[in-house]
């Protein structure tokens, strides 16, 4: 199955960076609501028209997934009531597909307000009003008369001669019925339509558990000594306290240069038990999903999964963590000793142990001594504006596009930024996106793209793509810009990452809304914005947007010398932390007995040991927020497996000019605009020209 592929299969297990939709266009408005209703409620829209997330009201959000599941509704039955004589693949196939675009259309704008909107009011009716849709979804997905549409029409002569997409299309729609159990006896399929609803449940309440956490740790004036005057002002509160909460901008500079040891275990023990309560929930969790697997004839639900992933077996995906795992662990043993080598320096110790807590402060140290590094000068070449200014300008010339600002837009907090997107060899109107970069209360918490529509072709025109990047960077201030950190898993790769995922979606060029944009398979889905992170480590591309905030002079050559020089610092260690996420991820559902004697947290810190080059941090539960366990669920081996593909599909940017506007529009051509109209191997192998290796991605880690 594609990562947001029909709706009608797999919109019930989608995570947050991959919900899509798309209105259909051939059938206007929401079936049963009126222009009244349109122009009131703002999920409720026209062909192509945005929302008015502006006038958005708490009665707004339940009145749409009431139109969306009553259109839907609508939409089915007209479907089943065509005779087989007269089926064919535009009123069977294609239909369905319209009811994916149709209802998607409504729901994705919702799923982006539980997890953006300031009211938690709203966000919390959000929740609701997913799970309502969610359950709906779940039905049509085991609809017995819908299947029946579908192998009715498979069986006649039309069908017979499908070729291309269309005969691709229906192949995944039969192969995905029969994986939902659809050739089960009546009593299991409706067994599994209640294990799917409480999977639903289960994983909302997850996601929540971790996006509404919050904490916050009081420190001395003592405990803020080593960090910035800008810092400790900022977080100087009127009552005479310094208050550091647990998001990424505060936090990881006290972790950086706080000299207190105790204050920055304190902060990590925080910042490592958000979601403690789902140590309780990821149990329940994983037995549905294996329950799930078991039922459809699987030992686990990894099996279940893989059998339409790339890998195809979990032994495979076994044997690739542990291909990396053994490849990777020289490099981060030898990174161990230069820890060791800072924290002797440091402490005077000469004890082997690395904690956690103190990693980021020795990286740091190591920075500033070993590659003569000051991680607040080189922010200082990373304004926020001048960051978006250059990822725009090389992505335009590389891709053929333009992004234009949109004044005043309608928008759910004024931070929020939007912008068209147009192509600059017909000038043609591609779509939409917006931009909420700052952290705040109540708001997801990381960084992700939010798809709110998904490409499709329809009779009244193309339906644009429309989306949201939703990230967390450090909001400026009246006497300090955003300045953003440059490094491997910075601000600056999360930027060019995310916007990556977001120009999948755009460009897209595929006809059907199951297939387009973001939607291929989960273990490729990061390539696509793997490989735009390549960029914001060459000179040619830096050069457009690496200048001074103050004084716009350009990033120097000796200190960009420098930053190259200590890119692979960490690279063995943050690799095999990918490897530890990915065997957790496995572990758990392949492996793991939830009501066994080892419980979810043993699991984690057991690996953690077995893996990693430090020593968890006492008392804490980092298992409990790891959000990719609902979403990516035994898929997260997808982030390394991807990027062996996203580096090779690099090289031939290497080779021929990173800013070369010709390999950019084949990119664009052969692999973005695609989408899952063809496997993604194929995509790799046209674009490369021969069959994919792990040659760049090894050169890239410094192995």
């Amino acid at each position: 199955m594609k990562a947001c592929k029909t709706l009608i299969f797999t919109l019930l297990l989608a995570s947050s960076h991959w919900r899509a939709g798309a209105d259909p266009g051939t059938l206007g408005p929401p079936v049963g609501s009126n222009d009244k209703a349109i122009s009131n409620n703002p999920f409720l829209v026209n062909f192509n028209e945005l929302n008015d997330f502006a006038i958005l009201k708490y009665e707004h959000v339940l009145d749409a997934v009431d139109s969306a599941i009553n259109s839907g509704n609508e939409m089915v039955a007209k479907i089943v009531a065509i005779k087989n004589d007269n089926r064919n693949f535009g009123n069977t196939i294609e239909a369905q597909d319209d009811i994916s675009a149709l209802t998607a259309r409504i729901i994705n704008p919702i799923y982006l307000m539980s997890q953006t909107h300031t009211d938690p009011d709203i966000r919390a009716i959000c929740d609701s009003a997913i799970i309502k849709f969610e359950k709906w979804s779940n039905e049509l997905m085991y609809n017995e008369k819908l299947y029946r549409t579908v192998k009715d029409y498979a069986a006649n002569i039309d069908a017979k001669n499908l070729t291309g997409i269309k005969k691709f299309i229906l192949s995944d729609y039969l192969k995905n019925y029969k994986r939902i159990g659809m050739d089960l006896p009546q009593e299991k399929r409706d067994t599994l339509k209640s294990i799917r609803n409480r999977m639903s449940e289960i994983g909302l309440e997850f996601t929540k558990n971790i996006s509404e956490y919050t904490d916050t740790l009081i420190v001395s004036e003592k405990e803020m000594e080593g960090l910035p005057d800008w810092y400790i002002k900022k977080y100087l509160y009127p009552d005479g306290q310094y208050k550091i909460d647990i998001s990424y901008p505060a936090r990881k500079m006290f972790m950086k240069y706080s000299k207190s040891e105790s204050a920055r275990k304190a902060l990590t023990e925080k910042y490592l038990n958000r979601g403690i309560d789902n140590l309780d929930v990821i149990p329940r969790m994983v037995q549905e999903h294996h329950n799930l697997a078991g039922l459809l004839g699987y030992q686990s639900y990894a099996e279940y999964l893989l059998d339409d992933r790339m890998p195809k077996t979990p032994d495979r995906v076994w044997e690739f963590e542990a291909d990396l795992r053994k490849n990777l662990q020289p490099k981060a043993d030898a990174e161990k000793k230069e820890m060791l080598w800072a924290k002797n320096a440091l402490t005077g110790s000469n004890d082997n142990n690395i904690n956690y807590w103190n990693m980021f402060y020795y990286e740091n140290y190591l920075d500033e001594h070993k590659y003569r590094l000051d991680q607040e000068q080189i922010k200082d070449y990373f304004e926020l504006n001048n960051v978006l200014s250059g990822m725009f300008t090389i992505t335009q010339k590389m891709l053929g596009l333009e992004f234009q600002k949109i004044d005043d837009p309608s928008v759910w907090h004024p931070d929020v930024t939007m912008y068209s997107v147009y192509d600059n060899d017909s000038g043609a109107l591609l779509g939409y996106f917006y931009l909420d970069l700052f952290p705040r209360e109540g708001k997801f918490s990381h960084a992700a793209h939010f798809g709110i529509s998904k490409g499709k072709k329809t009779k009244n025109g193309y339906q644009m793509p429309i989306a949201a990047l939703v990230c967390n960077f450090p909001k400026p201030s009246p006497d300090r810009p955003s300045l953003l950190n440059h490094g491997p898993n910075g601000d600056v790769e999360t930027f060019f990452h995310e916007f990556g995922h977001l120009l999948h979606g755009m460009v897209t060029g595929v006809d059907y809304w199951d297939y387009s944009g973001t939607s291929v398979d989960r273990d490729f889905v990061e390539a696509p914005s793997q490989i735009f992170e390549n960029w914001v480590w060459e000179k040619e591309a830096l050069n457009l947007f690496a200048k001074h905030y103050k004084t716009g002079e350009l990033i120097p050559q000796d200190l960009l010398e420098r930053m190259l020089a200590a890119k692979n610092r960490s690279a063995g260690n943050n690799f095999l932390f990918q490897v530890y996420l990915g065997s957790l991820d496995m572990t758990l559902y392949d492996q793991w007995n939830p009501n066994g004697q080892e419980t979810v947290l043993e699991v984690s810190r057991r690996l953690m040991k077995e893996i990693l080059i430090f020593n968890e941090t006492p008392n804490t539960a980092r298992v409990a927020n790891f959000g990719h366990l609902n979403g990516y669920a035994a898929s997260y081996y997808g982030y390394a497996w991807s990027k062996v593909l996203a580096q090779d599909m690099y090289s031939v940017f290497k080779a021929k000019g990173v800013l070369n506007p010709e390999i950019g529009k084949r990119f664009r051509d052969q692999v973005l605009s695609k989408g899952g109209s063809k496997e993604p191997m194929e995509l790799v192998k046209d674009f490369i020209g021969r069959k994919p290796n792990s040659n760049a991605l090894v050169e890239s880690l410094g192995l």
